[in-house]
């Protein structure tokens, strides 16, 4: 996580408070904007602007931590109404496993939020709030969701067939720097809908595609579907050979996939793949590029490399394969342990993403208990949008 860059400017922050005295600092406690009866000040925004930052999500800061502070406020007021409660417990366990993510404890993220300037508070407003919403949308379609044994049956047929795949597909990257993303987004949409063969995909991902692909026409070699993130892999699962994917989003682009074949191993039991991964913050220059790939063979060898620069700029992790965000999880399908790819970029540096490890992990017996949970909750997730629109509509919100 970009802790370093954050603390620099809660530093900032703090001496430009310091030097104006008491009234700026009593101005990043007013009001920014009513939802209701309930303030949004100032200072909350900040603060969630900096976590969202942390947590690397699209979109300019400022603008999705008003967005999503006027969600809390919504939920809230609903999770009040409804006489909704968290204790403490309930609370402290959502910030471990939040925390869990990152293969930290609840209290060493506090610690490394409180480096970049952001108070225990906010982190524990923002687990607080989910909570609450949870509750709430359980308490509103309890009973209302229904889920048969066919629903259980097609999703553990899904689970085996995605793990029993391997997909040969084509990709076209289209860029999405911060306030293009809407046209990014009709690109990708007209594409999708006017695109038919793969002679027209292909000429299509050399004009307009940003991946290195782009001069092979976007094709991809055979990798195995759960090699991909699960939003990728479950666009690529609903195409027949030849069609053209609904736009994808990712992380400073949108993606199409046009899947051009698919083989089947019957005999493959599921599994589910766990990925570590180096993501390496350098210079944006072909010389720098190459002295590191030269000098680096595995991740261990990073480590020696990245040896006197700020902790931010090399990080690893290890996670699910279904959970690495969109445009890291498509790199690293297409590599083996040890290799790197170079065609993502970050704040002006260019990030050499390398494959630590790929591993196959047995499953332990699935329960149709747990299968069941997880496809309730996904059906609460899309009735959860329609409930917080409900609760848009009817607020107050203004600003002072």
């Amino acid at each position: 996580m970009a802790f370093s860059v954050l603390k620099r400017q809660a530093v900032a922050l703090a001496c430009t408070v310091a030097l104006a005295g008491p009234a700026l600092a009593q101005d990043l406690f007013a009001p920014r904007l009513y939802v209701n009866d309930r303030v949004i000040t100032e200072y909350e925004i900040s603060q969630r602007a900096m976590f969202l930052q942390l947590l690397r999500a699209p979109g300019n800061p400022e603008d999705e931590a008003l967005k999503a502070l006027i969600e809390d406020r919504l939920r809230q007021t609903e999770a009040e109404r409804l006489d909704l409660t968290v204790s403490e417990e309930e609370v402290r366990q959502g910030m471990e496993e939040f925390a869990s993510r990152a293969n930290l404890t609840a209290e060493a993220l506090v610690g490394e939020l409180a480096k970049a300037g952001l108070s225990a508070e906010t982190f524990r407003d923002f687990v607080s709030s989910g909570l609450l919403w949870r509750k709430a949308v359980r308490a509103r379609f309890a009973g209302r969701v229904p889920v048969s044994e066919n629903d259980i049956d097609r999703a553990l047929e899904t689970e085996t067939r995605r793990k029993a795949l391997r997909v040969l597909v084509s990709e076209l990257v289209i860029p999405a720097q911060p306030g293009s993303e809407a046209d990014a987004m009709a690109l990708a949409n007209r594409l999708s809908d006017t695109i038919t063969g793969e002679g027209a995909f292909a000429a299509a991902a050399r004009q307009h595609s940003a991946s290195p692909t782009a001069a092979n026409g976007g094709r991809l070699d055979w990798m195995p579907l759960a090699n991909l993130p699960g939003a990728i892999g479950a666009a690529v699962l609903a195409l027949g050979p030849g069609e053209v994917s609904d736009p994808v989003a990712v992380p400073g682009a949108v993606v199409l996939f046009q899947l051009r074949e698919v083989a089947v191993d019957q005999s493959a039991e599921p599994v589910a793949v766990t990925v570590e991964w180096a993501d390496f913050l350098i210079p944006d220059s072909a010389e720098e590029v190459a002295r590191i790939r030269a000098n680096s063979d595995e991740c261990n060898d990073l480590n020696a490399l990245a040896k006197g620069l700020p902790a931010d700029r090399l990080t690893i992790t290890k996670e699910p394969a279904s959970e690495v965000p969109g445009d890291v999880g498509l790199e690293l399908a297409r590599l083996d342990p040890g290799e790197s790819s170079v065609a993502l970029a970050r704040n002006g540096y260019r990030r050499l993403i390398m494959l630590c490890s790929r591993e196959v992990t047995r499953e332990e017996p699935i329960s149709r208990d747990r299968v069941r949970e997880a496809v309730t909750n996904q059906k609460l997730e899309g009735l959860a949008e329609g409930y917080l629109e409900e609760l848009r509509a009817a607020a107050f919100i203004r600003e002072p």
